[in-house]
Order: structure tokens, then sequence, then C-alpha cells
């Protein structure tokens, strides 16, 4: 990269942020992710960790050959096999790229019972077999922070002797600060040879809140390169967001003198699109995409930003892709309006998609007075989630609830086969989850049941979201309605079917998940 003003945006959406607990992606929603990444302008996309399954291996290589502008990244550990593997996935793009790292702190460095000389080389060896197969080599020191600089320093120097295009310096469990982050990306440009002859990348997460501010950091030292994720999707408390450092770029261009390839009216489509495939809604007031992030109720806020929207606003809603203001919907409205409105909410439909849409609108305009645009992007949400193709599906639900008990009947199809049940509960979401379980055994376990309004009033939509564990596996399940036990159940049963998929996955080697492969 000749441009030392630009910044390269590497998006790890689809390997760190589907490695959050529960978040774990269909092969089809995947597709998707990667070719909105790849239309929004993202330098950089990594597809997945190809060894992990074969379902990661088809995953990356479906996205290596529809690329057509990112480079596409696989993630590889410092062996033979696993940069093969990655090779065979990746070769496919126009741009490919090899990812490989390992842990070069002390106490990565005793689980690999590699003493410092023996990493070093195991460093050479390695990059230089990824080199031999691909021309762009990305090499991670896996929690470089709380490596010791020297090392730190020796590590670097030795993966570029390698072959080496892009050094990325991770801050693997979220513990620098920004004055450290800059400091070490600085003593790295002055003291290594060669580095002024690659790319330094900056890898943060959030544990101490501080992931976007670090990477910022590090940018303002000399690195091109930020590895993020969209809304910050990640292991424990996420990662460097996308959206904070592109729209942090764009605005405070007095600081921050760079430039992205980024599309920026595309953020608001991306993030809800990956809240409803991750199964993660996002926090209202998340920074830049949150729901409240553009609203004001103090009195002092409201007549400010009336008289002059920059008093209170740096950025404008248009900037992230919110066109317009929120205008209701309701029964009355066509296809061509609600096509209209979704695509100004980011949704391309074919006209399939777009019939079976229009059903749902029109049932749930029949129960509901107003339709904004939050009750269509929480019924895209259903519409994605609860589909006619699902192992198990709910067909028909009666709940009676009161002061002297609760009882749930329940119909479901499993794979094409009704069954139904009748069963009482502690509270009518209770009873209705034992009817589920009474038609569907299974040992897998509730660990989290959420609920949130999408619009105000008594009409308004319920969005649920549950959270379940089975043998390890964590998945979860979202679904919308303006019936909030109808909501859980679609919920539920959205989340066993994730489940279900997820435990015909198999790892072709079960080392995998006994070495810890988290920037």
């Amino acid at each position: 990269m000749t441009d030392k003003s630009r910044v390269l945006i590497f998006d790890t959406t689809l390997r760190d942020g589907e490695q959050s607990p529960g978040a774990t992606m269909t092969h089809d929603e995947k597709l998707e992710i990667a070719m909105l990444l790849d239309e929004m302008g993202v330098d950089i996309i990594e597809a997945g960790f190809p060894i992990a399954s074969e379902g990661d291996f088809e995953a990356v290589s479906d996205i290596a050959k529809r690329s057509k502008n990112s480079v596409i990244a696989g993630l590889s550990r410092a062996n033979y096999k696993d940069i093969d593997r990655c090779w065979e996935a990746v070769k496919h793009a126009a741009r490919p790229r090899i990812h490989t790292f390992i842990g070069t702190s002390p106490s990565h460095r005793e689980i690999t019972k590699l003493n410092q000389d023996e990493m070093i080389e195991r460093i050479a060896d390695t990059v230089t077999h990824a080199r031999n197969l691909c021309e762009d080599v990305q090499w991670s020191a896996m929690d470089a922070i709380r490596t010791e600089r020297d090392y730190l320093c020796r590590v670097v120097e030795t993966a570029i002797k390698a072959g080496a295009t892009t050094i990325n310096i991770p801050d693997t469990v979220g513990y620098t600060l920004p004055s450290e982050s800059a400091d070490i990306i600085h003593m790295l440009l002055e003291k290594v040879p060669g580095a002024d002859e690659v790319i330094f990348a900056t890898h943060c997460h959030n544990d101490l809140g501080m992931a976007t501010a670090n990477a910022l950091a590090a940018v303002s030292a000399g690195a091109r390169q930020i590895e993020c994720t969209i809304n910050g999707l990640g292991e424990r408390a996420g990662n460097t967001a996308l959206e904070e450092v592109v729209m942090a770029i764009k605005v405070r261009k007095d600081l921050m003198p760079y430039t992205t390839n980024i599309d920026t009216t595309k953020i608001m489509h991306l993030s809800r699109r990956v809240s409803q495939v991750s199964g993660f809604p996002v926090q209202f007031n998340k920074a830049i995409v949150g729901k409240n992030a553009f609203l004001h109720e103090s009195g002092i806020h409201q007549d400010g930003v009336l008289k002059n929207v920059e008093t209170f606003e740096i950025m404008r809603p248009a900037d992230i892709g919110i066109t317009e203001t929120n205008i209701a919907m309701g029964k009355h409205s066509g296809r061509a309006a609600l096509r209209s409105k979704l695509n100004d909410l980011g949704y391309d439909l074919a006209d399939n998609q777009l019939n079976d849409v229009f059903v749902r609108f029109k049932a749930l305009a029949d129960r509901k007075k107003e339709i904004y645009d939050e009750d269509l992007v929480a019924l895209m949400t259903d519409s994605a989630a609860n589909t006619g193709d699902d192992y198990l599906q709910v067909k028909w639900l009666r709940v009676v609830c009161g002061s002297d008990g609760q009882e749930a009947e329940l119909k479901m199809l499993v794979d094409g086969t009704e069954k139904s049940a009748k069963c009482q509960g502690d509270g009518p979401v209770d009873a209705v989850f034992n009817c589920v379980k009474e038609i569907y055994p299974t040992q897998a376990r509730l660990k989290l049941y959420q609920v949130h309004a999408v619009t105000e009033g008594t009409d308004a939509q319920a969005t649920v979201s549950v959270r379940m564990e089975e043998d390890g596996r964590i998945v979860t399940g979202s679904a919308a309605d303006t019936d909030t036990i109808l909501a859980s159940v679609k919920a539920y049963v959205g989340a066993l079917n994730r489940l279900r998929v997820r435990s015909q996955k198999t790892a072709p080697d079960a080392d995998v998940k006994s070495v810890s492969y988290k920037l």
C-alpha cells in the first residue's frame, strides 16, 4: 500500500464475530453477509477458520469464489496442515490471503511447549510455507500486548524476513490502553528491520471498553489496517466495531487525516442484518447504530436540534444509511410501497420473497394500527428466522393464563409430521416451553430469555431473544410478534433448529477446540 493516509478495513465478523457464544451463522447467512461487506468496500474479509469444520471450509471457499472486490482471508494456526487447508479454501479468490498466527506471550508459549528460540523457528518455517503458497500472507502475534517487548520485536522481524506482508499486533484480551497501543506500534516501526516495507495491523478486544480508542491510537502511530466486526461482535465483550472506527475517521478529519473505502450509507443495513443472523440484539445506546443514537428527549437538546441539528448531532442519520424519517405504513399500503420502504431500509427482495413478506406485513397490519421502520426490520428478522424449510415449525398455539394457573396447547411440525402437546407451567412462557420439550425432547438448557418492545404502545411488536446450550454448543434464536408468547415459542424453536444444525457439524481435528485460536 503506497498511500500512507489510507486505512485498510479488515472485517472479521464471519470469523471472530461468529466465535461469540451463540452467534453461529448458517452457510447462506455467511455468504449474504460476505457479499454485503464486499459491496460496502471492506478491503479484507476474514471469511472463517477453514480447518475448524467442513462447514467453515465450504463457507470460506464459496465466499472466495463469489467475492468481487475484497481480499478474502482464512485463519490458520502455525502448522502445515492448517495452512494447506486454508490455502485450499481461499485460493479461488481473485485476491486470496493466508492469515496465520501463534501465541507469543509467556502464557501462550507455555501452552505450546515452545521456548523462545523454538517459537522463532516455528514462525520462520510456517510463514515461509504460507508465502510459498500465497503472495499475500498475514502473520499475527497472538497476545502481542503481553509479550516481552524485545521478544515481540524479534518475532515480528522473523515473520517479515520469512515473507509476511501484513503484521498484526492483537490485543487478544482487551488489556491495553490507547497510549500503550500507540507506543507498541511506534516501537516496532522504529526498531524492527523491514518494518517500513509491510503493513501493520491492530486487532483490539473490548474487555475494558477501549477497543475503538486503542485501534485509532494504533493508527495514529502508523498502523494501516484495523481489524474489526460489525456491531463489535466477538468473544467476551467483543471487538473494535467497524462502524465506530470508520465514522470516527470520517467525523474527525482534523485529528484523523486518513481515508477508507467504506460506503458508510450501508452501515445501518449491515448492522441490522448481522444482528438478525447472529441473534445478538444491538443495545439501544450503542454508538452509531443503536436505536437511541439519533434520538433526543431532553427539552434543551430537542430545542437545539430543531434550531440547528449540528447543536447536538456530530453526524447525520443519512451518513449511515438512515435516509428518511420514521414514517408509518398501514394495512392499506401495497406491495410497491412495501418494496420501496424495504429498499430504503437496505432490503432488496426478489418477487417471491416480497410476496412472502407482504403476507406477513398484511397480517401484522391487521393487528397493529401503524407500522414503523423498526416493525419492518423485526418482520424481516422473523421472516429470516422462521421458514417453511425448518425441521421444527410452530403451527398453532393457545394459551390460557390467570391467577388460577397457566396452561398451553401447542401444535408443531417435526420433520413434516404434526405433533401436539398440552402442558402447564409457572407462567405462560414456561407452559409453552414445556409443550415444546414434550413434543421434541432435548437436553438443551435455556441460558437467557430476553424481551423488548420494537416500538411503543400496547400493540407493539415484541422481539424475543433466547440463548440455549447443549454439550458445549451455544446458540441463540430470535423472533418478533405482537403476541409476546408466540414470539417466545418461535424464538425457542428457532434456537432448537440451530442446535440441531450445529450438532450435525463435526470438526476434522478435535485439537482445534483444545488450542485457543482467538486473536
